[in-house]
């Protein structure tokens, strides 16, 4: 018995893979993302924190 795969057949197993592919993407990208904005964030407290107190020894 020959098994083949039909263009149907072709086009599901690659719009699964690219679905799959797609969700690592978008997870890891994401976790990624929040880390580089939290480190961002906590930079600009500390500057913030700092900027304040040379203001009100001035």
């Amino acid at each position: 018995m020959k098994k083949t795969f039909t263009l149907l057949h072709t086009v599901a197993a690659a719009g699964v893979f690219s679905a799959i592919s797609f969700w690592y993407g978008f997870m890891f990208g994401r976790e990624s993302a929040r880390k580089e904005l939290g480190d961002l964030i906590d930079g600009l407290r500390r500057n913030s924190d700092g900027g304040a107190d040379s203001a009100s020894h001035t």
